[in-house]
Order: C-alpha cells, then sequence, then structure tokens
C-alpha cells in the first residue's frame, strides 16, 4: 500500500478534449485493455495526471489491474516501488519528468520498461515535455521511451476554460455565469 488515491473526479466523462479529440479515444481503448502497449502523454497543466486516473477508473469495470503512480509522490521511497508493477495489466506512470536524470530511477525504469513489455501488459506514461525533451540519460530508456504512441495533451483555450469552471461549480451544487468564470480565470491561478 503506497497512500495513492485516485481522485474520484478524475473521469473521461468530464475531461473536456477540446482540441484532443483524438488523444482522449486512445486512452479509453487502453483502459479496457485494446490498443497500444505504450502510450506517452505530455503537457504542462494540460490535464494528463486526469486522464491517467481516468484510465485507471475505466479500466476496474471491465476486471483489469491498474495503479495509478505519481513519480512526484513517490520519488522517496525510491525506484524499488515499481518491483512486480509489471505484473499488473496497466500500470500509469506520471511526472516522469521528476525522475529524469537520476541514475537509479533511469535504469530502474528501463528494467521495468522491459519487463512489462515482455508481459504484454500496457504502460501509460506522462510528463510535462516530449520525451526527447525528457533529459533522460540513459540512451536506451530514451530510445523506449519513443517506440510507442506520443501525444501532446493541449491546453484548453479560454472559452474552454469556462466551460471547465461551470462544469466543475455545477458539480459542486452551484452554477457561475460566464462573467464570473471569466473574472476567475483571469485574476486567480
Amino acid at each position: 500500500p503506497l497512500g495513492i488515491t485516485l481522485r474520484d473526479d478524475a473521469r473521461f466523462e468530464n475531461f473536456l478534449s477540446q482540441g484532443n479529440e483524438l488523444l482522449c479515444n486512445t486512452p479509453t481503448y487502453t483502459a479496457i485493455g485494446e490498443g497500444e502497449l505504450f502510450l506517452y502523454l505530455w503537457g504542462s497543466d494540460t490535464g494528463c495526471s486526469h486522464l491517467l486516473q481516468a484510465v485507471c477508473h475505466a479500466s476496474e469495470p471491465v476486471g483489469r489491474t491498474a495503479v495509478y503512480l505519481p513519480l512526484d509522490e513517490l520519488i522517496g521511497l525510491g525506484p524499488g516501488v515499481l518491483e512486480g508493477m509489471e505484473h499488473l495489466d496497466l500500470v500509469c506512470l506520471d511526472n516522469l519528468q521528476c525522475v529524469a536524470g537520476d541514475p537509479l530511477w533511469e535504469e530502474a525504469l528501463f528494467h521495468f520498461f522491459n519487463r512489462i513489455r515482455a508481459e504484454e501488459n500496457q504502460l501509460l506514461v506522462a510528463a510535462n515535455c516530449a520525451p526527447r525533451q525528457l533529459g533522460i540519460k540513459l540512451p536506451d530508456l530514451a530510445s523506449r521511451l519513443s517506440w510507442g504512441v506520443v501525444f501532446q495533451v493541449h491546453g484548453l483555450d479560454d472559452e474552454g476554460k469556462v466551460l471547465a469552471l461551470q462544469i466543475r461549480a455545477k458539480g459542486r451544487g452551484f452554477e457561475i455565469s460566464e462573467e464570473v468564470a471569466r473574472f476567475l480565470i483571469h485574476r486567480a491561478s
């Protein structure tokens, strides 16, 4: 038990796919065990973590074993957290950039990648930048990160952010006007 939980609200149903329509279909297939064995998502503050957690949520009803591992939270535990994870149907590694450049983590990720591939289980990885900009020092790991399908997750424009705020507010039992939502997106983080 790692003390990592999925956000209840991280679902495909409430991910605004604006600008990411093709991308959104791919993880839904991953959740049910179809499609690519390896996916790499990248973007900064664009919903990558939401998508990884949504994949884990969607895999449960179809009886697949899945785990979400935010590496920024697990870095202190060391790369041993990856041991045995290759036996799960699906592993989602988030915030890969947090361990890039660390030789112990890179070697462990390289071996993990090979083990999960040998098991023919699925691996979904997310980072804040493309694989080649990640700063991976181990050449074999760097090449493997480009083996699968790589998607850039695009952020929402202002109209999308307004819609996202309104949907989020409605889910919490109240409504906000477009004017209030615009005020918030321009004056709050």
